[in-house]
C-alpha cells in the first residue's frame, strides 16, 4: 500500500477547475518530484493535500485514511508536514521560537529537545542564529528554518514547494544536499520544483503536471534523459 494515494482529485477556484482529475502515489521512503510548468496546479496539489483547500472531487487516501476532508492541524498531527512556497517563516519571532512552533502538536518535552538538536546538526546555521529575528535572515537561511520547523513536527512524509525558489546556486545545492539527508533518514518526500533538472537528479520517481493534468510519469533518471522533458523543462 502507498503510503500516500491521490485518486482522481478536482480542485476549482470558482468556475475555474484547477486540478483536472489526477492520481498518483507516493510509497514509504521515496523523493518523488511533480515538476511542471507555472500555472500547472502544482501548489494547489500540495494545499489540498495537506487540507489548506478543499477539493471538489477525489480522495486523499495517507496511510489508508482519506484525509480530504481532514482539517489541516490534524493532518499534521498524523505526521504530514508542508513547507510551503515562499517559505512563510514568523518573521517577528526567533529561530529557535519558529522551530519550537512547529512542533506544536507534540506532548513530549523530551522527544521535542531531541528533534531540535538534530534540526540544529542539519542546519548549523539555524543554532548560529537561534536568537536572531527569523525576518532578519537571508531567503537562503529562511529556507532552511521553513525546512526544520517542518522537521519539528516529527513527520512520516513532507512536502517541499519549491524549495530553492529565489535561491543563489550554492543555497540551491546546500538545500537539495539537505533533501537528500532528509530522505536518507527514512522521512519520505513529495518534492514540488521548478528547477526540474535539479530535482529529477534526487528523485526516485517524477510526475509531470501541466495545466492540472499529469501527462507523464515514470522514473526520474529515464525521465532525464525523454527528449521531450530535456525540450520542455531543463533547457536542453
Amino acid at each position: 500500500m502507498a503510503m500516500l494515494e491521490v485518486k482522481n482529485l478536482e480542485v476549482y477556484y470558482g468556475v475555474i477547475q484547477a486540478i483536472k482529475g489526477i492520481s498518483f502515489e507516493v510509497n514509504e521512503g521515496e523523493v518523488i518530484a511533480l515538476i511542471g510548468a507555472n500555472g500547472a496546479g502544482k501548489t494547489t496539489t500540495l494545499q489540498t493535500i495537506t487540507g489548506m483547500i478543499k477539493p471538489a472531487a477525489g480522495e486523499i487516501l495517507f496511510e489508508g485514511t482519506d484525509i480530504a476532508k481532514v482539517p489541516g492541524h490534524k493532518i499534521v498531527s498524523m505526521g504530514m508536514a508542508h513547507v510551503p512556497e515562499g517559505r512563510r517563516v514568523f518573521a517577528e519571532l526567533s529561530v529557535y521560537e519558529n522551530l519550537k512552533l512547529g512542533a506544536y502538536t507534540r506532548k513530549d518535552k523530551t522527544e521535542i529537545a531531541e528533534s531540535l538538536q538534530r534540526v540544529y546538526k542539519s542546519f548549523p546555521r539555524l543554532e548560529e542564529r537561534k536568537n536572531q529575528l527569523a525576518g532578519t535572515l537571508s531567503g537562503g537561511e529562511q529556507q532552511m528554518l521553513a525546512m526544520g520547523r517542518a522537521l519539528m513536527s516529527k513527520p512520516k512524509i513532507i512536502l517541499m514547494d519549491e524549495p530553492s525558489m529565489g535561491l543563489s546556486p550554492i543555497f540551491v545545492e546546500e538545500i537539495f544536499n539537505i533533501v537528500r539527508e532528509i530522505s536518507a533518514s527514512g522521512t519520505t518526500v513529495l518534492l514540488v520544483e521548478q528547477n526540474a533538472k535539479k530535482a529529477l537528479s534526487i528523485a526516485d520517481r517524477a510526475y509531470v503536471l501541466e495545466t492540472g493534468n499529469i501527462v507523464l510519469s515514470g522514473d526520474a533518471k529515464e525521465m532525464m534523459n525523454n527528449d521531450s522533458i530535456k525540450k520542455a523543462y531543463l533547457g536542453e
